[in-house]
């Protein structure tokens, strides 16, 4: 990354990297077009995460723990919130912190959870002034948490994401669907329709190959 600065007014939100990382379309549907349908996983999510925001700030012998926390980097254009943000008393007197981030379900096969969390400890990194070598994903399906080493292959990712995520969002356009198994469990299916759209464009395809061999 350069030393490039967003103005305030550019800012996107966080989650939209998690959006991007899963699905480019998913991010354009809701971030450009401002599409949202709520289903049953959406709502047991943001029920899940009204439920740690409201309750509260809390201290437990060396762990400080601050819910709802606000986030922002003018290096990434972030702005958002933490669900959790754990301080960790050190041998030497000084809080450590750790990002913990609630999700409803299970670990995913990609990096999209894993590239929300480690935006969060960048924008932390840059509103602390330290360094944030770890955090944790809680999945309220297996009640475990997943811990996240922020090495520098997903502190690029993560960072690659956020410029491709900006570029996807000021440029207004909305990508083709790609119909795949993670579509079924996305609250957009009716609205994104995947299915219909690369069927439609594969007909359209055979059609002009037809007609340009003949």
């Amino acid at each position: 990354m350069t030393g490039y600065m967003y103005n305030i007014d550019d800012l996107i939100q966080l989650s939209s990297l998690q959006h991007y990382a899963f699905c480019p379309r998913q991010c354009a549907l809701i971030h450009v077009e401002q599409v949202w349908a709520e289903n049953r996983l959406t709502a047991e999510g943001r029920i899940m995460h009204e439920h740690v925001h409201d309750e509260g700030d809390e201290s437990r012998g060396d762990v400080r723990i601050e819910r709802g926390a606000s986030l922002r980097s003018l290096r990434l254009g972030l702005i958002g919130k933490a669900d959790v943000v754990e301080y960790h008393r050190q041998t030497d007197g000084t809080w450590q912190a750790f990002p913990v981030e609630h999700k409803r379900g299970k670990p995913k096969p990609d990096h999209s959870d894993k590239v929300q969390l480690c935006a969060q400890a960048l924008c932390l990194e840059e509103m602390l002034n330290a360094s944030i070598p770890a955090g944790a994903l809680f999945y309220g399906k297996t009640r475990r948490r997943l811990d996240v080493t922020f090495d520098e292959a997903l502190r690029l990712e993560t960072q690659e994401v956020a410029k491709l995520t900006h570029d996807l969002i000021e440029i207004g356009l909305t990508p083709a669907p790609v119909y795949n198994k993670r579509c079924e469990s996305c609250s957009l299916m009716a609205e994104c329709m995947p299915k219909t759209i690369q069927k439609k464009r594969s007909v359209e395809s055979y059609l002009k190959r037809m007609l340009d061999e003949t």
